[in-house]
């Protein structure tokens, strides 16, 4: 999926292109929510940049609005959140963790409705037999484990 920001007198419209054609036009941003401010901006990038160089960072100072998503969903990103860098769980023991010891599918389809990667490190969550499923794709996932590991 190809993503492309379109600049237009109404604001920035971003499509998403498949190889078959125009998939997704998305509207600009409405401005009725609240702008961060320049210090929490310049801390999520310099946090950014720090992790993507291989350093531990801790995301936890970056204001989170999770307000659409479900008490299940708050529940399941919390606790990822809690896992350490570097450690990856399955589904299975991240569902275990919530008192949910059958529920690997569902934490899995609450995982895959994460709107922010990386800050709810969900690419830390595997399967059993190995890596699946992630908003930027498997390589992204397999990038940023090894990434966490040191590779």
């Amino acid at each position: 999926m190809e993503k492309i920001s379109l600049a237009t007198p109404w604001g920035t419209f971003l499509t998403l292109w498949s190889p078959q054609g125009l998939k997704s036009l998305l509207f600009p941003p409405q401005r009725s929510g609240r702008k961060p401010s320049k210090e929490i901006e310049k801390a999520l990038e310099n946090l950014l940049n720090r992790y993507l160089s291989g350093e531990q960072v801790d995301f936890a100072p970056i204001p989170l609005d999770l307000s659409s998503a479900t008490p299940f969903q708050c529940k399941v990103w919390e606790e990822t959140r809690s896992i350490p860098y570097g450690t990856t769980l399955t589904y299975g023991q991240l569902a275990a963790r919530l008192g949910i010891p059958k529920g690997a599918r569902a934490v899995g389809q609450a995982l895959k409705k994460n709107p922010i990667p990386i800050i709810i490190p969900c690419h830390r969550v595997v399967g059993q037999k190995g890596l699946t499923g992630f908003s930027g794709g498997l390589n992204w996932k397999k990038r940023l484990i090894s990434l966490e590991s040191g590779g």
